[in-house]
């Protein structure tokens, strides 16, 4: 599926409606004709994790957030060299000439954002530090998201991921699946072998949460319905899930009390939250060159997302042209430009930011009882950071 060359990305900065940009009176973002908008080349040799805290600094630079940016410069210094061993561990699961390996590694390759490894590394920093069980555990949460990714391909018949082909386009729907059932198995060996109490036992829970959740919005697929209860059901399930386990993981391992661990887990259920809410934007009105995947990809796989859910909530004359982005290959001119109409009239996109930011800084708040040093200030950073991320 492809969206119309003239897609709602292409219009003038001043009728842009995306994340960075102005979308009204009350967004607090900058317009596109005060900010350079094209964000830092990716630097080649860094690894994944530091070169998009390095984007990321560059980004908030450019917008003027200088604070912000130099805390993604301590964040550099403080876990670069924790993401440069996660990523040689990563590169060294096996690469033999097995389709499994091959389709597996050809999702890996294309880096990822590398986020809920963070989270590992920084919650296992409020205590002990980044050691051998930290590390597997990192490998692990983004070897379960990157399952879950590939098998999402599958089920979505995807085209794009990460701008580039998804592997079951090059490698099969079968080898596709094979290989996420592959990465979780690897994950689960990662997690025992820690032998944290009660960590496997809280991933199996996790995954458990997350096939229901996927479950519920393949019963949902295709329906065009503002309903805000079974989106947070989905999203609490399939994004805020896996945060939690990252946090609570890095937690224990770095051997804070439970306590401590209980206000991490909370910190990592907003901060999902948040990260998706972020992405619904991103989804309908962000840069494709960027975000690595179509506009409107997730409406034309069938799933509402909130900013949708509010512009139909709000405009219910906007159902004919929800549907018919549903039914059609290609999303003419005319359709985006309805939809991005009706988002900007409808102020969703202004409600979604709000719900993100709601989120964000509730998973702030959730840090306030932790001991302070530069490991909670990069937590903060992070929920502060994805609010305003294009990437």
């Amino acid at each position: 599926m492809k969206v119309a060359t003239s897609s709602a990305v292409e219009r003038s900065p001043s009728e842009h409606v995306g994340v960075g940009h102005t979308v009204g009176p009350d967004s607090g973002h900058h317009s596109a004709a005060n900010v350079d908008s094209s964000p830092p080349e990716s630097v080649p040799g860094l690894p994944v994790g530091v070169d998009l805290l390095a984007r990321l600094e560059g980004i908030c630079a450019h917008r003027g957030l200088g604070n912000l940016a130099d805390r993604l410069s301590d964040m550099v210094a403080f876990i670069g060299q924790d993401l440069e061993t996660f990523e040689l561990e990563l590169d060294r699961l096996p690469r033999d000439a097995r389709l499994v390996n091959r389709s597996a590694h050809h999702l890996l390759a294309r880096g990822g954002k590398r986020l809920r490894p963070m989270c590992v590394a920084l919650a296992a920093r409020l205590g002990g530090g980044f050691d051998q069980r930290v590390l597997d555990l990192a490998v692990a949460v983004e070897l379960v998201h990157s399952a879950t990714l590939l098998h999402d391909d599958v089920v979505d018949l995807s085209e794009v991921r990460r701008g580039a082909p998804t592997a079951r386009t090059v490698y099969g729907n079968a080898a596709s699946i094979f290989a996420g059932d592959w990465l979780l198995i690897e994950a689960l060996r990662r997690v025992h072998r820690c032998q944290l109490p009660d960590t496997l036992e809280e991933l199996f829970s996790v995954i458990e949460e997350m096939i229901f959740a996927e479950s519920l919005q393949l019963e949902t697929r295709g329906l065009v319905s503002a309903d805000r209860d079974i989106y947070f059901q989905v999203v609490e399930g399939k994004t805020a899930s896996v945060f939690r386990w990252a946090m609570s993981a890095g937690g224990r391992a770095g051997g804070l009390g439970d306590d401590d661990r209980l206000q991490l887990v909370e910190y990592g259920r907003h901060l999902g939250i948040t990260f998706q809410a972020t992405d619904d934007l991103l989804d309908l009105t962000g840069d494709s060159a960027k975000t690595g995947k179509l506009l409107f990809a997730d409406l034309r796989e069938g799933k509402m997302t909130f900013p949708l859910i509010v512009a139909l909530e709000r405009d219910p004359d906007v159902r004919p042209v929800i549907e018919e982005i549903l039914a059609d290959e290609v999303v003419s001119d005319h359709a985006a430009d309805r939809v991005v109409n009706s988002l900007r009239e409808t102020r969703a996109v202004d409600e979604c930011l709000q719900l993100a930011r709601k989120h964000a800084g509730l998973a702030l708040a959730a840090l306030e009882p932790l001991p302070d040093g530069r490991a909670r200030r990069a937590l903060a950073t992070v929920a502060e950071t994805i609010v305003d991320r294009d990437l």
